[in-house]
């Protein structure tokens, strides 16, 4: 089994390595990663068997990184690693064969490794038809008061970025998403598009554009009072997508 180490913290991938080395794996590693996007190279490079993921990440995160992953011809078996325990079922979300918190004991680690050699054929074959399904792009997984949800995209009006998250506004309320908005309008074009540096609208819910006053024009959207701002670097693309609408 060939394994990629992906973690931020030099100390958190070396205790990975000093228990792998322990279980008698110490030249199963491939290399290491310090951030998502360097840990989808590295598996798009070589043949990488299992990523140990870490969550929190600068730049691609963990959840990000695993999305891309499973975009691959030929996608890692990926097992989370974790210091919060209130993220590990996101982790089963994003095809993950287990989780780990840290600090990672030997016991949890040598459960998890069994547990990625193990995937037999039919795991497998459901992984990938549950991929096909979320790359349809019809829904997303947040986390409300401590539980995760699957949001309908015909539900969501707009998402907005909002520090480390993203935060989904749909009609019964709000939501936080742990997935960059890069990654999301990626995800969604064609149904959603980008208004401002922090923001994606729903472009079924778009119902106009105004200017009030010497102010940046902002977007209306059915059903929210709130009226958006768009900047100015966005502001040709609305207008041409309402300019084909309409026409």
């Amino acid at each position: 089994m060939k394994i990629l180490i992906a973690d931020d913290e030099p100390l958190a991938r070396a205790r990975l390595r000093s228990l792998l080395a322990d279980l008698g794996m110490g030249d199963s590693v491939l290399g290491e990663a310090s951030d998502g996007r360097e840990a989808v190279e590295c598996c798009r490079k070589g043949e990488v068997d299992l990523v140990l993921l870490d969550i929190r990440m600068p730049g691609m995160d963990g959840m990000a990184a695993a999305r891309a992953l499973l975009d691959l011809d030929r996608p890692p078996a990926v097992i989370i690693t974790t210091a919060y325990s209130e993220c590990a079922l996101d982790a089963f979300d994003y095809h993950a064969v287990d989780y780990l918190l840290k600090p990672v004991r030997l016991e949890r680690l040598q459960q998890a490794l069994a547990k990625a050699k193990g995937l037999s054929r039919v795991q497998l074959q459901a992984i990938e038809e549950r991929r096909e399904r979320e790359l349809a792009g019809q829904s997303v997984c947040v986390r409300f008061r401590g539980e995760l949800h699957r949001i309908e995209l015909d539900q969501i009006l707009f998402l907005r970025a909002e520090s480390k998250y993203v935060v989904v506004h749909y009609r019964e309320g709000e939501a936080l998403l742990e997935e960059s908005l890069r990654s999301l309008e990626q995800r969604f074009s064609g149904r959603f598009m980008r208004i401002h540096r922090n923001a994606l609208i729903n472009l079924d819910y778009l119902a106009g554009l105004k200017r009030e006053g010497e102010a940046n024009p902002c977007v209306e959207l059915r059903g929210l009072d709130e009226c958006l701002e768009v900047s100015r670097r966005h502001l040709p693309a609305v207008r041409q997508w309402m300019k084909g609408t309409l026409g």
